[in-house]
């Protein structure tokens, strides 16, 4: 591992944003563990603001790459990343933040640079003329690498069940030597063995089980159960 822990500090007290989120409003600190970790909640509990937080702190740009990445979106400047500190053994550098909801302008931004700068990072291929799965696991495939940190904030968003497990194998190669960070909704990514999962929706970010996540509750409920989970919610 390289990233150890976390600590959040918040010298005003303030109850403002991002402080107003309340996993993060009592959260002082974070460990980490394995070198897989998910961050598991529901929408607005905290889990990407604290991993773009975390891409501010490893100087990545926020609106997704890595250090090297120069370009800008609205609203991605990552107002926690001032209240982090980080604690390595060893620091690294070399790493990459892959933010789902910002892929299209990261494309955009490879497409802008030199040809022999960018693409063979990419497989070759402007990540817009692939689809938008194809895209993202060209990224996995030909971007990741060895003795790096990679922060994922939702990467199953364009993935099929089977392109999820494609990148469970990408990050079984590369653990021995790299560190991954992932905010998800995907049971099927949460199923990596021997993962940390921490859940942000408890009061205080705490870890839990693949079992207990209501990802892996309610999608077995659902496949064990359709006709009665459907006909308890459209009768509801």
């Amino acid at each position: 591992m390289f990233l150890r822990s976390l600590e959040i500090f918040n010298k005003t007290g303030s109850n403002d944003y991002p402080f107003s989120i309340p996993a993060l409003k009592n959260m002082t600190s974070l460990a980490f563990k394995t070198n897989v970790t998910f961050f598991v909640g529901e929408n607005g509990s905290g889990k990407s603001t604290i991993l773009e937080a975390i891409a501010y702190q490893c100087g990545f740009n926020t609106a997704g790459g890595s250090r090297h990445n120069q370009y800008e979106v609205d609203a991605s400047h990552s107002i926690l990343g001032e209240y982090m500190r980080l604690s390595w053994l060893p620091k690294i550098t070399n790493g990459f933040f892959m933010r789902a909801e910002t892929f299209y302008q990261f494309a955009s931004h490879v497409d802008s640079l030199p040809p022999g700068e960018s693409l063979h990072y990419y497989g070759g291929r402007s990540l817009h003329k692939q689809s938008h799965g194809e895209a993202f696991l060209s990224l996995f495939n030909h971007r990741f690498g060895n003795r790096a940190i990679y922060l994922l904030d939702e990467p199953e968003a364009a993935l099929s069940p089977a392109r999820q497990l494609a990148l469970l194998r990408i990050i079984k190669d590369l653990e021995d030597e790299a560190q991954f960070i992932i905010a998800t909704h995907s049971p099927i990514l949460l199923g990596y063995p021997n993962a940390q999962i921490l859940n942000f929706d408890a009061q205080h970010v705490q870890e839990i089980k693949y079992e207990e996540t209501l990802h892996y509750i309610v999608t077995r409920r659902f496949l064990e159960n359709r006709e009665k989970v459907l006909e308890e919610l459209f009768n509801d």
